[in-house]
């Protein structure tokens, strides 16, 4: 995966969308979740502990330790 990630604003539920170029690869409610859609789309070595700092991720609508949706 060479197109940065891009974790969207969390929606409702406390689930960010996480999407790279024109594809979502699914739904994360938590870092660990972030890991294992970037694992099942091809990117190894990026575990929970780095989803917060790796700058192949640009994180909308909250850093990395927003998961609830404002209000």
């Amino acid at each position: 995966m060479k197109v940065p990630v891009i974790i969207y604003p969390p929606d409702a539920s406390g689930g960010r969308r996480v999407g790279s170029g024109t594809e979502t690869l699914g739904v994360a409610h938590n870092h660990a979740d972030v890991a294992e859609l970037l694992r099942r789309a091809g990117l190894e070595g990026v575990d929970e502990a780095e989803v917060a700092t790796t700058s192949l991720i640009d994180w909308h609508g909250g850093g990395p330790d927003v998961w609830s949706a404002p209000g």
